[in-house]
């Protein structure tokens, strides 16, 4: 057995910067050097492997082993979600039932605007609830593309409100991990980030369309997003404080999509936006000239189609919704996997590895299982509902085969790319450089509620996953909060809080973005393009996690002492 080394230099400072090494490689080469995201992912594998190996004492066979692993959980569920989500939408867009349903989008509102807060904040956090994993941001910018919307908008837009919802994703998955790891109760965490995110629900609608339209575009329809985001907010803080964490996001999905319909009925914009690229200039918007960037009189043409034809058109995704409710729910999990749950142990890294304090209280043995559970995997849902719906709309088998070879050709590289960084992020928690960056934000004392904040986001962006991050660092948070006198409950959901806003800079996300949009090659300037909006709002979170760690009336809202 081996033991990790979270000082392997000697120099705290040190080991933290080459432990980093990875992480800057990683930016630097899609950001900078604008190089293709598969290339980058697994140019900066090889340098994860050789801090791991050589710098912080992995044996070389755990190495290859754990980034292996990490390889099968990237094309499974991740890129299994990915591959059919782009199977269905492609059947759509060919059989041309897609146009009608972007027609009666539109034929809601023709406004960009509030095209952005049904599609890409309320329909998204509907599939973020119900399914998580990369699915909201796939379906939602494959949908805004279909709208009109350029591919950084589409791709950038769909990652920025894919951020409030996710720390309730796939049915509450995140935070039920979460008490997994630290052992305190799964409803007080819930009810702890539901005391924190409801915040974020109300400013990231106004963040969103900010970011598209700028501030007099986003104030010209203040009483919409309003609408969208308070009637969003309530129903998270509701059923997360008195139900539990795991219908949190469908319920409150449901009623922000009601509710601004509704009020969409009753209101309209003064100005209608209708252009579809960002409010700066926006180089991947064909029409991107200063004068077609903007707010426009008159709302552009869209063909009108009878009840029937709209109903055809939305039965893809009316099927999609239930396969993926279903798929999510527990009770189905449980009948199911049974029938087909196979294990797989990795021969040398399984029980190989061991945790040591202060990560944890006392030395843990990793575990290193692949689970190929198949059948209840959410993109088996998705497989099964692109199946059904290709039926329903009048395709063959024949043509089906072919499509989903022609599917399985077009994200090969994005397939690539997110195995590679799966990789990547599983090595980097088995051997222990992941450790080596949360304890250098454990070390702040007085202001770890900030940066507390700081690490969720550091974990989201490392491995792809809140999930994720609560597994990686929800003991050290609930460690570090004992330490400092401070509430276990309330640093261990701020991993939670905080890793949502570093959903829209992970590697993973942005590869399901410029894949949903077609915009292959260019996941730099998505990256560069959220990134800033990723950071700030994860300080937001920090700033609101230290009040309610010090400052009253905030300390009341705390959950669990």
């Amino acid at each position: 057995m081996w033991s990790q080394v979270y000082n392997p230099t000697g120099s705290a400072v040190l080991s933290t910067v080459i432990a980093a090494a990875p992480v800057v490689v990683l930016l630097g080469l899609i950001a900078f050097a604008k190089m293709q995201a598969h290339l980058a992912a697994l140019i900066t594998l090889v340098v994860a492997l050789t801090v791991a190996i050589v710098v912080f004492t992995m044996p070389a066979s755990m190495a290859f082993e754990a980034s292996f692993l990490g390889g099968l959980t990237g094309l499974f569920p991740i890129g299994w979600i990915i591959l059919n989500v782009i199977f269905l939408y492609r059947l759509t867009v060919e059989n041309g039932s897609f146009k009608v349903l972007q027609d009666s989008i539109a034929g809601i509102t023709p406004d960009r605007r509030l095209q952005l807060l049904l599609v890409a904040f309320s329909f998204g956090a509907f599939f973020e609830g119900a399914a998580g994993f990369g699915t909201p941001v796939a379906v939602t910018g494959a949908i805004l593309m279909g709208l009109g919307f350029s591919p950084l908008a589409a791709s950038g837009l769909s990652l920025i409100a894919n951020t409030a919802p996710v720390a309730y994703g796939a049915l509450g998955t995140p935070i039920v991990t979460l008490a997994a790891v630290t052992g305190l109760d799964a409803f007080q965490l819930g009810a702890m980030a539901g005391r924190q995110l409801p915040f974020f629900s109300l400013l990231v609608p106004f963040w969103l369309i900010c970011a598209f339209a700028g501030w007099r575009g986003m104030m010209q329809i203040w009483p919409a997003i309003l609408v969208c985001g308070v009637s969003f907010a309530i129903p998270q803080f509701l059923v997360s404080n008195y139900h539990g964490p795991w219908l949190v996001d469908v319920v409150a999905a449901l009623v922000s999509m009601g509710c601004l319909v509704a009020f969409l009925k009753v209101w309209k914009p003064d100005t209608v936006w209708t252009s579809p690229a960002l409010r700066h200039h926006d180089i991947s918007a064909p029409d991107a000239r200063p004068s077609s960037v903007g707010a426009a009189a008159t709302p552009p043409r869209f063909q009108h189609h009878d009840t029937g034809e709209v109903i055809r058109a939305w039965v893809p995704w009316i099927i999609l919704c239930v396969f993926v409710f279903i798929w999510g729910t527990q009770t189905f999990k449980d009948i199911v996997n049974p029938l087909f749950f196979p294990k797989f142990p990795i021969e040398g890294l399984h029980n190989m590895v061991q945790k040591v304090p202060p990560v944890v209280a006392k030395p843990l043995a990793e575990a290193a299982v692949f689970n190929f559970n198949i059948l209840t995997m959410t993109g088996t849902g998705i497989f099964l509902a692109a199946i059904v719906s290709g039926f329903v709309m009048g395709y063959g088998p024949g043509r089906l085969i072919r499509a989903y070879g022609e599917t399985l050709w077009v994200v090969r590289y994005s397939l690539i790319t997110i195995a590679a960084m799966l990789a990547l992020g599983t090595l980097t928690r088995y051997s222990g450089v992941d450790a080596t960056l949360g304890l250098a934000f454990a070390g702040t004392g007085v202001l770890f509620p900030f940066f507390s904040a700081l690490l969720g986001w550091l974990g989201v962006a490392l491995t792809g996953s809140d999930t994720a991050s609560n597994v990686l660092f929800g003991g050290l948070q609930k460690i570090t909060a004992e330490q400092l006198g401070l509430s276990p409950t309330l640093m261990a959901a701020t991993n939670s809080s905080g890793g949502v806003m570093g959903k829209m800079i992970d590697a993973q996300s942005i590869v399901v973005a410029s894949t949903a949009t077609g915009w292959f090659g260019h996941e730099g300037e998505i990256l560069k393009y959220v990134f800033w909006h990723s950071i700030v709002l994860a300080c937001l979170v920090g700033g609101l996690v230290m009040l309610q760690a010090y400052v009253p009336p905030f300390t009341a809202m705390v959950v669990g002492g």
